[in-house]
């Protein structure tokens, strides 16, 4: 973590709610670090772990272009523990590095990890000063998986299954969010903690405060819409 940004982990299994906090988040100024995309440049060509997967799984996995077929890939290791372990082995090491980086250089005060695989690795007290989890009960899970991506209930218990258990993610946790009600009452639970956020760190969220004013005076300046960082 660098001494100018707050830097919050934030993790959750599927259909728990984790888009929304991460969008309530950005909303706020915080920049947001995919680490699923910080992977997939680690497995591009030239990227740090290209060569390494190649030489792991085999020429096969490649495109005619050369760029790895994530698909193919995936079949691999999706069906072989060992292999996906084999394949983390490569990547967690290179991931991290890469979100280090990005950190580092963050213009943001604000920093939001989402990087569910480096949090369950346990990399997570190097990088971050706090780690949310979002949770629902499964009850909550299978509704929102039927509803809005039109899952039948056996394929969604799958995908709920192959997931690590919420409680393993709570018991990393600095925070947990329960998400089993409406929008509403999520957003009251973010507006408490950003609340104890600015009170816990005033420097780090003055400073996104003071830029917030200052984009907002930009925007005045140049004759364009406001727009509220709230």
């Amino acid at each position: 973590m660098t001494a100018r940004s707050l830097v919050i982990g934030v993790t959750g299994n599927i259909a728990t709610g984790k888009s929304t906090v991460l969008d309530y988040l950005r909303s706020k100024g915080a920049l947001i670090i995919d680490a699923d995309k910080l992977a997939h440049q680690a497995m591009a060509p030239g990227g740090p772990a290209y060569q390494e997967v190649v030489e792991a799984f085999g020429k096969e996995i490649l495109n005619p272009d050369g760029t790895i077929n994530r698909k193919a890939l995936g079949q691999i290791v999706f069906a072989d523990p060992e292999a996906l372990r084999r394949l983390e082995r490569i990547l967690h090491p290179r991931v991290f590095e890469m979100v280090k980086e990005a950190i580092a250089q963050a213009p943001s005060p604000v920093v939001v990890l989402e990087a569910v695989k480096l949090l369950e690795a346990g990399l997570s007290s190097t990088l971050c000063d706090e780690i949310w989890v979002v949770t629902a009960s499964q009850e909550t899970q299978l509704r929102r998986l039927k509803e809005t991506r039109g899952m039948d209930e056996a394929q969604a218990r799958r995908i709920m299954a192959a997931q690590s258990p919420q409680a393993a993610k709570v018991n990393q946790a600095d925070r947990v969010i329960r998400n089993d009600g409406t929008l509403e009452e999520l957003y009251a639970q973010l507006d408490a903690i950003w609340a104890d956020l600015q009170r816990r760190y005033p420097n780090r969220l003055g400073d996104l405060a003071r830029r917030g004013e200052q984009d907002l005076e930009d925007r005045r300046n140049r004759g364009a819409p406001e727009t509220s960082l709230e």
